[in-house]
């Protein structure tokens, strides 16, 4: 059975999720923000992910050439990223340039806020 791609995901609407220490998501909202964990959960991804992080803006060319993987599936990684609103892409010649959503990477810090996460012991 063929695989179906993410959806891509719509940052406005990921913004609208509290931090999960405030109140449980529902699952409008865990749908949402699921393909952007689920695309930094694989090494490849995520090792990809700190390279762009770690730049303004990087060739796929020297993306590929630091894995010992084809080009294709560098492209399907990067595609997955892509789709999952984690960075942007912008084709110059024959060269494809990548480069963080820090949007994206906001949202995700505030969704993980833990300041708001009552002290052990709190309340008892």
């Amino acid at each position: 059975m063929p695989k179906q791609a993410l959806p891509v995901v719509d940052l406005g609407a990921v913004a609208c999720c509290p931090p999960i220490a405030a109140r449980a998501m529902d699952a409008d909202q865990a749908t949402l923000v699921a393909p952007m964990f689920k695309a930094l959960g694989d090494p490849v991804r995520l090792r990809l992910m700190s390279m762009i992080a770690s730049v303004p803006e990087i060739c796929v060319c020297d993306l590929t050439s630091a894995f010992e993987l084809s080009g294709p599936t560098i492209s399907h990684h990067l595609k997955v990223l892509r789709e999952a609103g984690l960075v942007d892409s912008e084709r110059r010649g024959t060269w494809v340039w990548y480069r963080v959503r820090p949007e994206a990477f906001r949202q995700l810090g505030a969704l993980l806020d833990v300041s708001t996460v009552p002290a052990a012991g709190a309340g008892a």
